[in-house]
């Protein structure tokens, strides 16, 4: 009886481990995709601006899809 104790020991605090870092990085990732689509590390107003410093006037079509091509890559 202490022997089958000890090999379940042995065997379920690495297991436990395991499954909790996959756990725990598949929960990590989702919230940082959803963080990343919610917020996005550029805005509408910062491609305004690169637009400007470009000397160009964009347009509203241009801004939108470049926007959605970052929504597009963040999401992969």
């Amino acid at each position: 009886m202490g022997l089958a104790l000890g090999l379940s020991l042995g065997l379920g605090i690495p297991l436990a481990l395991i499954v909790g870092a996959i756990l725990g990085y598949y929960f990590a990732m989702k919230y940082f995709k959803k963080q990343l689509r919610d917020n996005p590390p550029i805005t509408e107003k910062q491609i305004r601006m690169m637009y400007q410093q470009m000397g160009r006037k964009p347009t509203e079509a241009q801004i939108k899809q470049i926007m959605n091509s970052f929504k597009r890559n963040s999401t992969k």
